[in-house]
């Protein structure tokens, strides 16, 4: 087995689900299993999600409200969104007193998203009708 780098091994501590040992990797090589990736890029099917990081990408850090003004939609679903994204590791907080202020977790966000457009451009039509990629977590199967 590869020896791991020390910010792999924090990552771990950080995300005791990357680690967890009934998850089972269909690359032995891997050293994050596809479940985990699935569940990953999972977090960005969402319109609403992908709006928020755009909106962080785009304007920076915002406060809650400013989100649910940008998306026209409830603070308690766009709260929601935001516990995902943040737990999914897109996302961070920041308090500050009684407020919290969202900004995107990591500097590459803005490319992944980027990449993905580039790659999706193509086949749009074919995505917009594709019923396949709305099946249910493969995480559940296990």
């Amino acid at each position: 087995m590869a020896e791991r780098t020390r910010e792999q091994v924090d990552n771990r501590a950080r995300h005791p689900r990357i680690a967890a040992p009934h998850v089972r990797s269909s690359d032995p090589t891997s050293d994050v299993p596809s479940e985990i990736l699935a569940r990953f890029l999972h977090a960005l099917a969402d319109p609403t999600r992908l709006r928020i990081l755009e909106h962080l990408s785009r304007d920076g850090e915002l406060h809650v409200s400013a989100l649910v003004e940008r998306l026209g939609q409830p603070q308690g679903r766009v709260s929601a969104h935001l516990s995902c994204l943040r737990t999914c590791g897109f996302v961070r907080v920041r308090q500050d007193g009684k407020f919290r202020y969202y900004a995107l977790a990591d500097h590459r966000i803005p490319a992944l998203l980027a990449l993905a457009r580039e790659l999706a451009r193509p086949n749009a039509a074919a995505i917009a009708s594709c019923t396949i990629a709305t099946r249910h977590d493969p995480l559940e199967e296990t």
